[in-house]
């Protein structure tokens, strides 16, 4: 039997419309956080496309607040193999969620970040779009890098010159790794901390309407998680 974690369904959040058929964004939030914070997006996003904002299946330490993906011991206690695992389960919740999605993009920021990049190395055929913000690839090799080199999903990786939560190595190897694994856009922000600006919003929307223009979308109306 898997001890990999098992995310809560329950918890996800839909933004208001349809979901069958449609292109679906996911949402993963970061340690501490919960499945409201990146919801609070939705209206920056495009429209015309199913949002989903998931819960992370683990609870930090007492007393941080929130969920977290994987633990964290420390700031360089990053363990690669919890990273897969949350991807792992990530994949499991998008095999029951996502079964008429035209197609799926995964929106993380810092551990969601870093699990969106985790799950597209798993599964590469199931992602057309990677929103990485203020996250890291992984270190390590996994079975499906090589394939990666040719079909270089687009990601997008943003992160603020400012922020010091993400060890220096990682955020190193990450710079490394992507380019010769996606096909790679994104912007570092000059006096950014671990958070994301209204700048990276505008970036990431327009990263997110040319995913959907691909795929005949509409994406000139904001998402309303209140209609």
């Amino acid at each position: 039997m898997s001890d990999d974690p098992v995310i809560d369904d329950a918890a996800t959040l839909w933004a208001p419309g349809g979901r069958e058929g449609m292109p679906l964004l996911v949402l993963l939030h970061g340690y501490g956080a919960d499945e409201h914070d990146l919801f609070a997006l939705a209206p920056h996003l495009p429209g015309g496309v199913a949002v989903a904002s998931v819960a992370a299946p683990l609870l930090p330490p007492w007393p941080m607040p929130g969920r977290s993906w994987y633990a964290i011991d420390g700031l360089d206690g990053r363990r690669p193999e919890e990273v897969t695992a949350a991807a792992r389960a990530l994949l499991r919740w998008i095999d029951d969620a996502a079964r008429t999605s035209s197609s799926i993009a995964l929106l993380g920021f810092s551990q969601g970040a870093a699990v969106a990049l985790q799950a597209m190395r798993l599964a590469p055929e199931r992602f057309d779009a990677i929103v990485a913000l203020s996250g890291y690839a992984a270190p390590g090799e996994l079975p499906h890098d090589e394939a990666l080199r040719d079909l270089r999903p687009r990601v997008f990786w943003g992160r603020g010159t400012a922020d010091d939560v993400i060890p220096p190595a990682l955020v190193a190897r990450t710079a490394e790794w992507l380019p010769e694994h996606a096909d790679l856009s994104g912007r570092v922000y000059r006096g950014l901390a671990h958070g994301i600006s209204t700048d990276e919003l505008a970036d990431v929307h327009a990263f997110l309407a040319s995913w959907l223009r691909d795929f005949d979308a509409p994406s000139d109306e904001p998402v309303d998680p209140s209609a």
